[in-house]
């Protein structure tokens, strides 16, 4: 079995644990992902195999942006870095002018004076030419990222029209990096099943099998959504990205075998939207339980000595990606208003620019040692590392995509038996005020969210009693990857027999299924 994701595995609960989870199941498994550097990189993953892939991105800036427009900016410069190039060299021109003019004034030398007078005018004439050639080369650059004028909102319209789902090679040719990374890699695999998980990599996958298919090797493919691509807030500010990733999924959804994704609701909008057969098999987000070797070799660090804060304090803490979009802005802004109350974001890049802001805004307020920001642990540690806390929040703005699922943290915060304050997103609210581990806030209303804090603050117990046996044994990630593993078995005939024989033949080496 093949697994495909676009990032670099790192940070992908989800797809870690479904390569892990399949391999302990007999599969044989290797994940394919996009490594950050140009270098390949590999290692194991329990009994899974981890690939990173070097994929250069010559078509990630779209045809136009090659060519140079002449009527619509007949000074800028051609693409590429001749604008720069002679801006630098108009620059170093009139910095050795100005050297020669004051080595003549110290000889003394007035003919040698005069002799530059000419050159020193023509020079300073040529800086204000190439500037305006340059602020209208920048200005023609940044036109063409946003695609507002009339002409490009008519070009996107016309091959969308004229293309229809296919107009994503034209929006977005980046795609095509991705398929030219992966998509020999795939075939030299042979694999009997690929697993391609989220939007961008279902075009690779369905592609790779149809080679397949075509060469009459039997190959299935499994398409995991982790989210409504037509309702999330675009990675790519570029105008064309998001239309470009509608139109690449709706072609290529016709090719899945089966489809997986994270909450009922969504399955049933992804049935609807594509015209499944079917409707998507759920597998939620859910954490690891105790059984991941990991957990009793490695100490789980202890979140509050990382803030420095004694038992006493309370914590409440927010992990997972960091966005505007995410909210976290919030837990900054109530700090004012929570005294002693302490605030610690696990994310991904503590050093980015948006957690820069949020401490920033900290320092400004006044709370700036009330604000912690720390980096990922591994996601068999991630319950433990949270349980220190007293609240676990999710902030999330009204998106459509983040009202229709329990995200990876909702079920990482219950096993750590959090008590739960979450804005009124539509389904996690809802299963919030159904089970009563928490309270609902008004998304973006910090005095609603300083009020939902106060109440779980003032009887934790009351929120933490929610947490029954029966309720956890649900949200594991054991039983989400029995629906995974029956769902490979019934694509591959045969395959329980070998999966029997791997359990049998204990402690060797399972005989595993498929590539």
């Amino acid at each position: 079995m093949v697994m495909l994701v676009d990032n670099g595995v790192n940070g992908d609960s989800r797809v870690q644990k479904e390569a892990r989870s399949a391999a302990a199941a007999g599969w044989e498994v290797i994940l394919l992902g996009k490594s950050p550097t140009k270098k390949e990189q590999s290692w194991m993953l329990g009994d899974a195999e981890v690939r990173l892939l070097w994929v250069p991105g010559p078509l990630k800036r779209r045809r136009h942006e090659y060519r140079r427009a002449v009527l619509r900016a007949p000074l800028a410069y051609p693409p590429g870095p001749l604008a720069a190039y002679r801006r630098q060299k108009s620059k170093a021109w009139r910095v050795d002018l100005n050297y020669r003019r004051t080595v003549a004034q110290q000889r003394g030398s007035a003919a040698a004076r005069l002799g530059l007078v000419v050159p020193r005018a023509v020079a300073k004439v040529q800086a204000r030419w190439i500037g305006l050639r340059v602020r209208q080369t920048r200005s023609l650059e940044r036109r063409r990222k946003q695609m507002v004028s009339p002409l490009d909102r008519f070009t996107t319209a016309f091959w969308l029209k004229a293309m229809g789902d296919r107009a994503w090679r034209r929006l977005d040719p980046f795609l095509w990096d991705l398929e030219l990374a992966y998509g020999k890699v795939i075939d030299e695999l042979q694999p009997d099943l690929i697993h391609a998980n989220d939007f961008r990599m279902l075009g690779v996958g369905a592609r790779a099998a149809l080679r397949a298919r075509a060469a009459r090797r039997h190959v299935k493919l499994v398409w995991d959504a982790h989210e409504l691509v037509s309702g999330i807030k675009p990675w790519d500010p570029h105008p064309r990205w998001h239309v470009a990733q509608i139109a690449h999924e709706r072609e290529y959804s016709k090719h899945a075998d089966a489809v997986v994704t994270v909450s009922d609701t969504l399955a049933d909008m992804l049935a609807e939207a594509h015209g499944l057969d079917e409707k998507p098999s759920v597998v939620l987000n859910a954490p690891e339980g105790e059984t991941s070797p990991e957990h009793a070799v490695e100490p789980v660090p202890d979140l509050r000595e990382l803030c420095g804060i004694g038992q006493e304090v309370p914590l409440a803490v927010y992990s997972g990606a960091a966005a505007p979009q995410r909210g976290l802005d919030i837990m900054v802004e109530s700090l004012p208003q929570l005294p002693g109350t302490h605030v610690a974001f696990v994310v991904l890049r503590p050093e980015s620019k948006y957690m820069t802001e949020l401490a920033q805004r900290a320092e400004e307020l006044g709370v700036r040692e009330r604000l912690h920001i720390l980096p990922y642990v591994p996601h068999y540690q991630v319950v433990p590392f949270l349980a220190a806390a007293d609240i676990g929040v999710i902030p999330i703005h009204h998106w459509p995509n983040h009202e229709i699922a329990l995200i990876t943290k909702f079920f990482e915060y219950s096993h750590a038996r959090l008590p739960f304050v979450v804005s009124d997103v539509k389904t996690m609210s809802a299963m919030v005020r159904q089970t009563g581990q928490g309270e609902v806030f008004e998304a973006e209303n910090v005095q609603d969210y300083v009020r939902a804090v106060g109440a779980v603050l003032a009887d934790p117990r009351r929120y933490r009693d929610a947490y029954t046996p029966e309720l956890l044994k649900e949200w594991t990630w054991e039983a989400q990857a029995e629906t995974l593993d029956r769902l490979y078995t019934r694509l591959l005939p045969g395959s329980e027999r070998r999966q029997a024989a791997a359990v049998s033949e204990a402690p060797q080496l399972p005989d595993r299924a498929g590539v």
